[in-house]
């Protein structure tokens, strides 16, 4: 007989001012949750901001457990949950994540394929679920197509490239300001690297498009760079508005919008509801499983930490010192 979780767990909160450690109650599953116990966690931007003190969509305030993707083993499941049964490997995401127990909506959860650890399965559920909905459901990528990842060098930005060339893009340019990391993103598909912070990167667009531009930009850096996206779509292209590394605002050449004709397109996961996340993750998964298996899309780790040094691993992020994705371990 497996025993019974226990009812306190270890996490990591925001405190009053910062990163602190506490034991608290662990977490319930409702009827459409998956109770994990989690082995491994990823960071991403958002929980930067949360640790700071900002909050994200709902998620955010003293006593708020860190973290947002994870990879574990499913503990329990709720009396609405099929295709997940305890025992079973699975990587996911949601709120709560940097402690030994979380909780998350079935349709937030995936399974860890056969071959896969549990560091490796952390670093994938955003960066999928995101850029297959970027690219796929909104960016309505068709084979053949060029496409531009504004912020290509950072976790999500490595797999949208993977995507698109995966999907059958014919062109795929990248962009980052660090030359070290430009240097490296054709080997994540790039077939040109750009530098935004260079004036004259929307010619190196068109030229590499005969041109005409791009069909599709992700962008996950709007801001000051926003025209130059503009001027480095094609005629009736699409841009896909991901993220704002680069300010949340700035001037927008409204007329060059209109003369291109281009679909300028918002997302975010934070205000969609529990059924369109639960039909993001069947259209991505359906689509790329085979491909995430075999190792085609996956993401580089560029450091691991152990849980009691969640500081050092948040510290390493704020620097910006690390290519593709940091991990935590959760023993």
């Amino acid at each position: 007989m497996t025993a019974s979780p226990p009812d306190t767990m270890n996490a990591a909160i925001r405190g009053q001012t910062g990163l602190e450690f506490a034991r608290i109650a662990r977490p319930m599953p409702g009827a459409d949750d998956v109770l994990i116990r989690v082995r491994a966690v990823a960071l991403n931007r958002a929980d930067l901001g949360v640790l700071a003190g900002h909050m994200h969509g709902n998620l955010g305030g003293p006593g708020t457990v860190l973290g947002m993707e994870w990879a574990g083993d499913v503990v329990e499941v709720g009396e609405r949950v099929t295709g997940h049964v305890p025992g079973d490997r699975v990587m996911g995401f949601g709120a709560g994540a940097f402690a030994e127990y979380t909780v998350s909506d079935r349709g937030r959860v995936l399974p860890i394929p056969a071959d896969m650890d549990y560091a490796q399965a952390a670093t994938l559920p955003v960066a999928l679920l995101t850029m297959h909905d970027a690219l796929v459901t909104n960016g309505r990528l068709r084979r053949g197509e060029s496409v531009l990842v504004q912020g290509a060098s950072s976790g999500v930005g490595l797999m949208a490239m993977r995507i698109a060339r995966h999907l059958g893009a014919q062109t795929v340019i990248g962009s980052s300001t660090d030359p070290e990391r430009r240097a490296r993103l054709h080997e994540f598909g790039a077939t040109l690297a750009i530098d935004t912070s260079d004036t004259g990167w929307p010619a190196r667009v068109l030229d590499a498009t005969g041109g005409q531009g791009v069909d599709l930009v992700v962008d996950q850096l709007s801001g000051a760079t926003v025209n130059g996206s503009l001027a480095a779509t094609k005629v009736l292209g699409r841009i896909v508005n991901v993220g704002r590394l680069a300010g949340m605002k700035a001037e927008f050449d409204f007329d060059l919008h209109a003369l291109r004709r281009i679909q300028y397109i918002g997302v975010t996961f934070r205000t969609r509801s529990v059924d369109e996340v639960r039909e993001i993750r069947r259209r991505m998964w359906d689509e790329l499983a085979p491909a995430v298996s075999d190792g085609t899309l996956s993401l580089p780790i560029s450091t691991t930490f152990p849980f009691e040094r969640l500081g050092d691993a948040f510290a390493t992020m704020k620097a910006n010192l690390h290519f593709g994705k940091i991990v935590v371990t959760v023993a």
